[in-house]
């Protein structure tokens, strides 16, 4: 991670982003809360053709998903009381706005870097403070990232080989007694996610759907809650 941009705070880092890109401030709703959140104005201008040479990288991190509106509001109805919370593919940081301001420690991940410093300095603008953040490449998950209380991601299963890898990083990331709490529109690879879920000893043990109107998105956001699947009990 770039050593000068992660040492800015504050003004200084939403000066860095500004000289990085042209950039627009939004208001968010979220249940009672109103957020504000600064993202690139355009995430089109933002695509790298030596990106999506290298691994079809796209960088749909700058824009703001309807899944991620739907997982922020839940985590605000949680009680984080300090527990541990990661998440995984941060994008503009709505959701790990949300954890913080519930009471979670988080550990924002993604695996673009600017989506790590704008994550900060939204965190920065909202909240005063910043949530602690790292490079994560889910196809080479850290040996010493260690384990979580609760994970989340929103919209991130988008392709059967996304749907995989996640599954296969909640299940090296939750704690025996954790909680993932994933949000996701209803994409194609869904049912190999929870194909991948039972393979890594896990399981969908609560699910709600959550209607998203706004012009002309019209999504049913499903929120899955997962932990461990826990053999059970010989009588």
């Amino acid at each position: 991670m770039s050593r000068g941009i992660i040492d800015l705070h504050g003004d200084a880092l939403d000066a860095a982003l500004g000289r990085r890109f042209t950039t627009a401030m939004e208001e968010v709703s979220v249940g009672d809360s109103k957020f504000v959140l600064r993202r690139p104005e355009n995430a089109d201008h933002l695509i790298s053709e030596a990106d999506y040479v290298m691994d079809e990288r796209l960088p749909y991190w700058a824009d703001l998903w309807p899944s991620s509106r739907v997982l922020a509001a839940a985590l605000l109805d949680e009680k984080g009381s300090g527990r541990r919370l990661l998440e995984l593919g941060c994008g503009l940081g709505l959701a790990t706005i949300a954890a913080m301001q519930a009471g979670f420690e988080v550990t924002a991940t993604d695996y673009y870097e600017d989506a790590i410093h704008v994550t900060r300095a939204n965190a920065w603008r909202n909240l005063g403070r910043e949530p602690d953040v790292r490079l994560v490449n889910w196809r080479e998950w850290p040996d010493d990232f260690g384990t979580f209380d609760v994970v989340i991601a929103a919209d991130v299963v988008y392709e059967k080989e996304y749907a995989i890898l996640v599954a296969t990083c909640l299940a090296r990331a939750l704690n025996e007694s954790g909680e993932a709490i994933i949000a996701d529109p209803g994409r194609l690879a869904l049912p190999d996610f929870r194909s991948q879920l039972e393979q890594e000893g896990l399981e969908v043990v609560s699910w709600s759907t959550t209607p998203y109107v706004s012009g002309k998105i019209n999504q049913n956001i499903e929120l899955l809650r997962i932990r461990r699947l826990h053999p059970k009990a010989v009588a």
